[in-house]
């Protein structure tokens, strides 16, 4: 079967999928975690793997940016493929000064101001909630491993922040404390897993912040995210 983004069988497709936006990420994790990885999509250089880590069968599909993006490519594996979990795995900036660069944050609820619930499902909502069971379950990871993880509620936004023409107008939108990390895709996820009744949740690694001068380059983006990587498979177990 494939579907009008997704080249791949149903069956080249696993239950649970990691989401990275950037294909070349989904790539390097092929690369670097998965054993018998097999290259399942690559419609629109969207790339996406299929193969083992620790024995268990897992699929890295890369999502785009942005929540449409994110929209088609969840709505399609939970829809069609019959995938049951997806965890994003991103980067994102932060203006809250509790929040360094490097930091991991797992989000337990998105906030956005978008059409998208309304266009896709009729829904005039702007908050919505993650998987809690993955998220105890990548929590409890954490903990165990000694990995310290901010968690907490995040911010999708339509535009890249630090592109705003007054950054201070777009925080004055937002409770600054209240948000530990603003990113472009999870709520777009989030939603689509509550329609269709599925799970997702979102880690993403702090790669800017308004409180420090230094950000991660595009290569560290893509090939540096080694302990989110870790964790996310982790929770796929």
């Amino acid at each position: 079967m494939s579907t009008f983004h997704i080249e791949s069988n149903k069956e080249d497709i696993a239950d649970v999928v990691l989401m990275p936006g950037d294909p070349l990420r989904a790539k390097y994790i092929k690369e670097k975690f998965l054993t018998d990885a097999k290259e399942v999509n690559s419609v629109r250089n969207m790339l996406a793997y299929t193969g083992f880590y620790k024995g268990k069968r897992v699929t890295v599909f890369a999502s785009g940016m942005g929540i449409p993006s994110i929209g088609i490519y969840s709505y399609e594996l939970f829809k069609f493929y019959d995938v049951k979990k997806i965890i994003r795995i991103g980067t994102s900036g932060s203006f809250n000064k509790n929040i360094k660069l490097r930091d991991i944050v797992l989000s337990t609820g998105s906030y956005c101001k978008s059409y998208f619930p309304y266009l896709l499902g009729g829904e005039d909502i702007s908050f919505i909630n993650s998987s809690t069971s993955l998220n105890e379950k990548i929590t409890k990871i954490a903990r165990d491993g000694n990995i310290s993880l901010k968690v907490g509620q995040t911010i999708t936004s339509d535009v890249f922040d630090l592109y705003c023409v007054d950054i201070d107008k777009f925080r004055s939108n937002f409770e600054e404390d209240k948000y530990l990390a603003v990113e472009m895709e999870a709520f777009g996820l989030f939603y689509v897993a509550k329609l269709l009744k599925k799970e997702a949740t979102c880690l993403m690694t702090v790669v800017d912040s308004l409180y420090d001068k230094d950000s991660l380059s595009s290569e560290d983006r893509e090939k540096t995210l080694d302990e989110m990587i870790t964790l996310a498979l982790d929770a796929t177990l």
